[in-house]
């Protein structure tokens, strides 16, 4: 190489990183940080975490991985979106987080190729993400919305889900004006009457449905084979480092599961304190979400067992390569690469306790 293209080589690499700092430096700068309880003498467990009512939430309402990882500082992070989450696994800032099956997809293929694996199914979503229109618009269906306004977060399971359902009412994405927006941001621009819809999750979906029309739910998009879910996801080097804490993770999930189903009083008080709103709202969103058992986790249909990867990276597989038709990403990478992204150490043992 030539000292004139080698300094243009070096002049690209390290504009590459200025602009993934820079993202970097926004999305973090846009995040909730919990320091509490930090003792700089340990080292750090740092968890990504998105505010949708989840055995996740429980888990970090109660304490229970400070409780049980007494030698390590558990640092959680509040995120907005499954592509926040992405970018800060590329930067190489996070170790767990809590993420749409969508965004894995996206983060498991080209150009991403994030090094992490799913260690766990969150939940699968049910009628916690939906798309609905105002009332003022007169929208009534999904095929109504051509030529309409919607907002979404991109890269989203809701922006997945979203694609899936113009598809299936076949329109596509060039056939509405779709406005990438966070949440919160979507609640707002629908109070001013900028969108006329929104495909989004919980709790901005409660307060949406005040005043709109609910279209279809992701319940609905699973039953016509378009399923979505929130996974847990472990940096693959934090789980080769450390195996014995992503059992322990993973052991804590399983008990938050369980709370749901058994004691849904003391996981609607958790996820209420983590909301900020009200005992029975978080019942009743709770409720919206299908949650599966420690043993269906590590069922076939699921993650599966060591040697036997589960019906998950199929599905995982497809949602890349409807991401591909989309193009929303280049192309979709083989059955092998999900496969292989399924952490499954132990399984199901682990998850017995």
């Amino acid at each position: 190489m030539t000292d004139k293209k080698k300094r243009s080589a070096d002049v690209a690499s390290k504009s590459a990183l200025a602009i993934l700092a820079g993202v970097l430096a926004l999305v973090l700068g846009a995040c909730s940080v919990d320091h509490s309880g930090q003792d700089s003498s340990k080292p750090t467990i740092r968890i990504a975490y998105q505010s949708f009512p989840s055995g996740d939430l429980v888990v970090k309402n109660n304490k229970w991985l400070e409780d049980a990882l007494p030698d390590y500082n558990v640092k959680w992070t509040k995120f907005d979106s499954g592509a926040d989450i992405n970018t800060a696994f590329i930067a190489g800032e996070i170790d767990f987080g809590a993420i749409g099956s969508s965004p894995v997809a996206r983060g498991l293929s080209a150009p991403l190729n994030i090094p992490y694996q799913v260690a766990f199914v969150l939940d699968v979503a049910g009628d916690n993400e939906a798309l609905v229109a105002r009332n003022d618009t007169g929208i009534k269906t999904v095929a109504d919305l051509r030529g309409k306004k919607i907002g979404t977060a991109f890269a989203s399971t809701a922006h997945y889900s979203l694609l899936a359902a113009l598809n299936q009412a076949g329109l596509g994405a060039q056939d509405v004006q779709l406005v990438d927006l966070q949440p919160q941001a979507s609640l707002a621009a629908w109070q001013r009457g900028d969108i006329d819809a929104v495909y989004t999750w919980l709790p901005t979906l409660d307060e949406l449905r005040k005043d709109g029309t609910q279209l279809i739910s992701s319940r609905e998009l699973a039953t016509a084979g378009k399923p979505t879910l929130d996974l847990g996801v472990v940096a693959t080097k934090f789980a080769g480092d450390h195996p014995d804490v992503v059992d322990i993770w993973r052991q804590n999930q399983s008990r938050a599961l369980e709370t749901i189903e058994t004691d849904p009083d003391a996981a609607a008080k958790a996820v209420a304190a983590e909301l900020s709103t009200t005992t029975d709202d978080a019942a009743s969103q709770l409720r919206q979400g299908v949650f599966l058992t420690p043993a269906q986790i590590s069922s076939p249909e699921w993650l599966g067992t060591e040697g036997a990867p589960g019906n998950l990276a199929v599905n995982l597989h497809s949602a890349a390569q409807f991401l591909a038709e989309q193009k929303q990403i280049d192309a979709a990478p083989d059955l092998n690469t999900f496969q292989n992204a399924l952490y499954l150490r132990g399984l199901p043992d682990v998850l017995a306790g």
